[in-house]
């Protein structure tokens, strides 16, 4: 039955607004459970649920956010917080049984908390319609916007959940709890996409997740993350297929989709799965050499030389590297061009020819001595010292000469930002097999033991992989001061599927 009221659209709720002032979505929504613990309430408010109160979506809270929110703001009404009276939200239409059915309550949260809220209608009846209307969603429910307050107790709060859904239920639990926002509509035919193409709010959310996907990458590592964010890159290419209002919105989606294929590339690639990131990459090279972006371009030749390095093809690695160097010279970054040399000179590693590594390491230590600019690309975030140390590490591991390699190991574990949680792990484990090859066990097994206290926030095969090769290294050497401590905690770590 419809109602013979006609539809209205809903009104922000800018009093809402203004009392989350400068503070994120994100942010504010952990100040809302903040609050519900200090009662007794549990609520699960996330970024979308405030962006729903703000749009004007929920017209008035459940009692458990009721009494949250007045918790927060003591002395001020619903009304006050812009909020309809409930009264006038009660009873308007007539609902099926199936659009009042309670919504699934999230495991020790209060009762209510996930009860439908007080508004015209259900979450899934509206959800349907708009996915209907709609297709690719706005931007707010890509992803939770990226932490711009580093400093604010709010996201050390953030932090903390995921750490504690990491640690009890792996990188997959992780992945649900900050990617689940994205909910683009997938795998739709041709006669259900949607007409409406796309303008600049998704093109923004398509770089806000691919930024989210680096974040989680950085501190939780790949294994729990790729299956999750291959969604994301499916309904990206669905926003393409859709079209954009303008030209520079169209470059502004064909460059998000080619860099959200790398970074899903990238997952696959430190989980072991060399085909699918080969896929990935190649996929993220045609969108570039379609659109003539020289800068996609660049970072698809740097991570296929990365790949091919890795999935024992040098000679690939070399001329990937290569071409990289030459697509990349126009843009002016010093630091992308040693990064790409470092590329090539992992190449040579694996074809044996120090002259030629050697040489290619000299131009990147050059090269990155000039120091950053306004023309480094935003991916290389993670490029600095550390990472530098670590990749030249790499290299001499890849010669055979433990000893140096050690040596820039050691040194970019220390020199490493704590906020990349998996390069830690990644280092000091490139540290402890070089270390257990130089015929130093009882440091090795040190270095190791390290690394097997990291896994508990970090989910890589890649470090795994590196962790099984040390500890072949190390079984003769049981005897030796930790060695054995070492097996025994390595030989009891589950392995991931």
């Amino acid at each position: 039955m419809t109602s013979s009221q006609p539809e209205r659209p809903p009104r922000p709720n800018l009093a809402f607004r203004q009392l989350r002032g400068r503070r994120s979505p994100a942010e504010f929504a952990a100040l809302v459970r903040r609050a519900a613990r200090e009662i007794g309430e549990r609520v699960s408010c996330d970024a979308r649920y405030i962006g729903r109160v703000e749009a004007g979506e929920i017209r008035c809270p459940n009692y458990a956010y009721e009494r949250v929110f007045l918790h927060m703001f003591p002395g001020r009404t619903l009304t006050d917080l812009g909020f309809a009276p409930r009264s006038a939200v009660r009873g308007r239409a007539a609902r099926t049984t199936a659009e009042t059915a309670p919504a699934p309550r999230v495991p020790g949260e209060s009762r209510g908390a996930a009860e439908p809220y007080e508004s015209r209608e259900t979450h899934g009846s509206r959800d349907r319609r708009d996915a209907r209307e709609r297709g690719p969603r706005a931007p707010h429910q890509l992803y939770e916007p990226h932490e711009p307050f580093a400093k604010d107790p709010l996201n050390h709060e953030e932090s903390d959940v995921l750490r504690r859904a990491f640690m009890t239920g792996g990188g997959a639990t992780v992945a649900a709890a900050t990617l689940a926002p994205l909910g683009l509509t997938t795998g739709a035919t041709a006669a259900e996409r949607p007409l409406r193409r796309a303008g600049t709010s998704e093109a923004a959310a398509l770089e806000e997740a691919v930024r989210r996907i680096r974040l989680l990458d950085d501190r939780h590592g790949a294994d729990g993350l790729y299956r999750r964010a291959a969604a994301p890159l499916r309904a990206a290419y669905e926003l393409l297929d859709a079209g954009a209002t303008r030209q520079t919105t169209a470059d502004r989606l064909h460059a998000g989709a080619g860099e959200l294929a790398i970074s899903v590339g990238w997952l696959a690639h430190d989980s072991g799965r060399f085909d699918d990131a080969r896929s990935h990459y190649a996929e993220a090279l045609a969108t570039a050499r379609m659109t003539g972006d020289t800068a996609l371009e660049a970072h698809a030749f740097c991570n296929t030389a990365f790949l091919a390095r890795d999935a024992g093809r040098p000679r690939e690695a070399v001329r990937a590297a290569q071409a990289a160097q030459r697509a990349a010279q126009p843009l002016g970054s010093d630091r992308l061009m040693s990064l790409l040399a470092l590329r090539e000179a992992g190449g040579w590693a694996g074809l044996a020819d120090r002259t030629g590594c050697a040489q290619a390491l000299a131009r990147a230590h050059a090269l990155f001595e000039r120091g950053r600019s306004d023309a480094d690309p935003e991916w290389m975030s993670f490029y600095g010292e550390a990472e530098l140390e670590g990749l030249e590490a790499q290299c001499w591991s890849t010669l055979g000469d433990w000893r140096r390699a050690s040596r820039h190991a050691r040194r970019a574990a220390r020199l490493q930002d704590p906020h990349f949680t998996r390069n830690i792990a990644l280092y000091t484990a490139e540290l402890a097999d070089d270390l257990a090859r130089e015929g130093r066990p009882d440091e090795a097994a040190e270095a190791g033991l390290r690394v097997l206290a990291l896994l508990d926030q970090v989910q890589s095969s890649r470090i795994q992989t590196m962790l099984a090769g040390t500890a072949r290294v190390l079984l003769p050497h049981r005897r030796a001061s930790g060695v054995s401590e070492f097996l025994d905690r390595h030989a009891s770590v589950p392995r991931r599927v």
